[in-house]
């Protein structure tokens, strides 16, 4: 299974920065060490070009030329450097190869991503760009020039790539769904906690607020019946998957109530989900701000076994064809 990753330790944080960056490279050691059937692949980062299908070009331009008002930096959460945005440019890309991936494969991944902050206009919330619609929108071009040059049909004829995010972060996913608000070739899926992070909420095609303290049980019976919405309104060809470790108990900004087993049963019932339709998945590792680093590296390595298993089940069911050509 093939899990993408960008240039390790390229942004630089000051002391004390509440951002806990350093889980990265201990999520990289332990999968290194004991996931051996994971092939870890350093990410081409993405280009000014496939930024602006999804993002505002003066945007663009003010983060890579170090334009950004101190406001909009504060609203990012980093103070900009050259590494911010090396380290945002890679992990979008490592979104976007693990999507392609996925689509020959079954499942891919992001050792990092998630960035469902972040506007087509402005960042927020740690997210500079949005990993998730950068990738959609780059996926649904590739699709259409394929469907154009198989055809020999005029551009732009043939349907969508039909696309479903799955984001299971503790926080709204905000930012994508104000960029895909009115495009029905998406279907944005958000269980979040009511009360926290964004404040101001966007609308989701379908929206989970769930209260503080929630535990496992009523989690997970949320997530059945949102699925089961999903599934009677739209059929994905690609499910990207944000599997944040912040519902976690023990997370300094999560305000629910899972445990590591819940969690674990979450991110079985997206792949067992997925994999019951032949869907393929790219999934990132979104949010986590346990103390200790610990606990949210392990609710990480969870979801990475998990897909592990299920990657070898989508590897079984088409050992000599992509998903995309079996579909």
């Amino acid at each position: 299974m093939k899990i993408f990753y960008a240039t390790p330790n390229s942004q630089k944080l000051p002391p004390g920065h509440r951002f806990p960056m350093g889980k990265y490279e201990l999520l990289r050691t332990r999968l290194t060490q004991e996931l051996t059937g994971c092939e870890l692949c350093l990410a081409r980062p993405v280009t000014r070009g496939e930024l602006s299908l999804a993002h505002d070009v003066n945007y663009i331009e003010s983060v890579f030329e170090g334009t950004l008002s101190p406001f909009e930096q504060r609203e990012i959460g980093f103070p900009w450097s050259v590494g911010m945005v090396d380290r945002a440019r890679g992990s979008l890309g490592a979104t976007l190869m693990a999507c392609r991936v996925a689509m020959k494969e079954g499942i891919s991944a992001n050792l990092a991503g998630g960035t469902h902050h972040a506007y087509a206009d402005r960042g927020g919330g740690f997210c500079v760009f949005n990993d998730t619609a950068v990738s959609v929108r780059v996926l649904q071009l590739e699709h259409q020039r394929s469907s154009f040059e198989a055809d020999s049909g005029f551009f732009g004829s043939c349907k969508p790539l039909q696309i479903a995010v799955v984001d299971l972060d503790v926080h709204q996913g905000n930012g994508t769904a104000h960029i895909f608000k009115e495009d029905p070739s998406v279907f944005t899926l958000s269980l979040h906690g009511a009360n926290n992070f964004p404040f101001k909420k966007e609308q989701s095609d379908l929206d989970v607020e769930l209260q503080d303290g929630c535990p496992d049980e009523i989690y997970l019976e949320a997530l059945q019946r949102a699925l089961m919405t999903l599934d009677s309104k739209f059929k994905p060809d690609l499910i990207i998957y944000l599997a944040g470790a912040d519902p976690y108990e023990g997370d300094r900004l999560g305000r629910l109530n899972l445990s590591f087993e819940g969690l674990r049963e979450r991110d079985h019932i997206i792949f067992e989900w997925a994999c019951v339709r032949a869907v393929p998945v790219a999934f990132s590792m979104a949010g986590g701000y346990s103390v200790p680093i610990a606990d949210t590296v392990n609710i990480n390595m969870n979801t990475f076994r998990t897909a592990y298993d299920y990657w070898l089940k989508y590897k079984e069911m088409r050992p000599d064809s992509p998903l995309s050509m079996a579909k």
